[in-house]
C-alpha cells in the first residue's frame, strides 16, 4: 500500500462500489476466527448487493469479491483487512493497524479512510536489499514488509559476473570488468527504483555486502533519501528477519530527526512561525503553506467544516453527514501533497498542545 495506490482507489468511480473493512489477526488461534468473520461480512454484503442493485446486476461484483476471498492467505494477515471490489475491479489490502471497523459500506466511491489512516499514522519506508539474484524491494511499516513485484522488481543481474560468464583471455582483467557491469546492474537498479520514490518518497534503507554497497552508493541518483545501510549478506534472510535487523535502524534515524524537528519548532515559535490551534493549523494547510506538521500519536479530532470550507466547527450531532471523522489526517494529507513533512511525537511532547504546524516564510 502507498499513496500512489490510494490515489488511484479514490479515482475509481465506475458503478457501485463495495468496501468490506475488518480487523485481523496475525497469529493461532486468533486469526482463525478472521475467515468466519469474513465470511459473514461476504453474505452481508452479498445481501446488500442484491437489495441495492437486484439478483442479476449484483451477480459481476458477487462474482469478483468471492473470487477476491478465495484467494487469500488467512496465514499472512495483519492487523486489519480491506476489500474493494465493483463490477471490474478488486483488491485485497492488508494493514498493519488495529484500529479498523468490521463494516460494509456500498457507495459511488471506495471508502478508503483506514487506508488513509495507515498511510499517514504508520511508519513507514522502503527497504532496497542488493544482490545479483536477485535484487529486491520492500515496502515497510514499522517492522511489517511486503515485497514489491512489479515494474522490474525483483531485479537479476544477467549480464557478465552475474548469470552470465566473464569473458577470458590474455589481458583481460576479469575483476574490472565484472565491476563495471556490477555498476551497470546497479545504475538499472537505481533507474527502476526511481519512479517508486517519485510516488512515494518515503525514507530508504540500503542492504548489501560492502562491495555492492559501494558500488550503489557510487551510482545511485537518490542518495539524498538514503537514511540507513546494512551490511552483510541477505539474499536468504526472510522478511521477518531482515525486519528485526532494519526497523531499528530507522527507529534510531526517527528518534534523531525528531529531536531536530523539535529544534526546528522552538525556533519557529520566537520567529512566530508556528500556527498551534487545530483552526489555525486547518487554515494554513488548507491554503498550503504547512511546512512541518507535528502531531501527537493519539490525537484526532472529529468536526463539521463549515459551508466556505475554512473553519472547523465542533459536531453537535457526530452521526451527521456532514461529519469529518478525522480533520486530523485530513491536515496530514493536505500537508504531504503541499510537499510538507509530518512528525508524530509521543503524548506530552508538544508542551500540552495536540498539534502544532511551522507555516513557510
Amino acid at each position: 500500500m502507498n499513496r500512489h495506490e490510494i490515489l488511484l482507489l479514490q479515482q475509481i468511480k465506475n458503478g457501485t462500489a463495495l468496501t468490506i473493512t475488518l480487523p485481523t489477526h496475525r497469529t493461532s488461534p486468533e486469526n482463525k476466527q478472521d475467515r468466519i468473520r469474513l465470511e459473514n461480512l461476504v453474505k452481508q454484503a452479498t445481501n446488500s448487493l442484491s437489495t441495492e442493485l437486484g439478483k442479476k446486476a449484483a451477480e459481476p461484483i458477487v462474482a469478483r469479491l468471492e473470487s477476491l476471498v478465495a484467494n487469500l492467505d488467512y496465514r499472512y494477515l495483519l492487523d486489519g483487512l480491506a476489500l474493494f471490489v465493483n463490477a471490474n475491479f478488486a483488491r485485497a489490502v492488508m494493514l498493519p493497524v488495529k484500529q479498523i471497523e468490521e463494516r460494509v459500506k456500498l457507495g459511488d466511491s471506495f471508502f478508503t479512510r483506514d487506508l488513509v489512516f495507515a498511510l499517514n499514522r504508520t511508519p513507514r519506508y522502503w527497504v532496497l536489499v542488493l544482490s545479483e539474484k536477485p535484487t529486491r524491494l520492500y515496502e515497510a511499516a514499522r517492522d511489517d514488509f511486503v515485497e514489491v513485484k512489479a515494474d522490474g522488481f525483483p531485479m537479476v543481474h544477467k549480464g557478465p559476473g552475474g548469470a552470465a560468464s566473464l569473458p577470458g583471455g590474455f589481458g583481460i582483467k576479469k575483476s574490472a570488468y565484472r565491476d563495471e557491469y556490477h555498476r551497470k546492474f546497479f545504475r538499472s537498479v537505481d533507474s527502476n527504483l526511481r519512479p517508486f520514490l517519485n510516488d512515494d518518497p518515503l525514507p530508504l534503507v540500503i542492504v548489501g555486502v560492502d562491495r555492492y554497497l559501494a558500488f550503489f552508493d557510487e551510482v545511485t541518483k537518490n542518495k539524498t533519501a538514503v537514511i540507513a545501510t546494512l551490511s552483510g549478506s541477505h539474499d536468504k534472510t526472510s522478511p521477518v528477519e531482515l525486519a528485526k535487523l532494519v526497523w531499528p535502524l530507522v527507529k534510531d534515524w526517527q528518534a534523531k530527526e525528531r529531536q531536530k524537528a523539535l529544534q526546528a519548532l522552538s525556533k519557529a515559535v520566537g520567529e512566530r512561525r508556528v500556527k498551534s490551534s487545530i483552526d489555525e493549523v486547518w487554515l494554513s494547510a488548507k491554503h498550503g503553506n504547512g511546512l512541518l506538521l507535528f502531531v501527537e500519536e493519539s490525537y484526532h479530532y472529529p468536526a463539521v467544516v463549515d459551508q466556505s470550507g475554512l473553519r472547523l466547527l465542533p459536531p453537535d450531532d457526530l452521526t451527521t453527514s456532514e461529519l469529518m471523522i478525522d480533520a486530523v489526517d485530513e491536515i496530514i494529507d493536505m500537508v504531504l501533497l503541499g510537499h510538507g513533512q509530518v512528525i508524530f511525537v509521543p503524548q506530552g511532547e508538544l508542551d500540552n498542545q495536540k498539534i502544532a504546524l511551522i507555516v513557510r516564510d
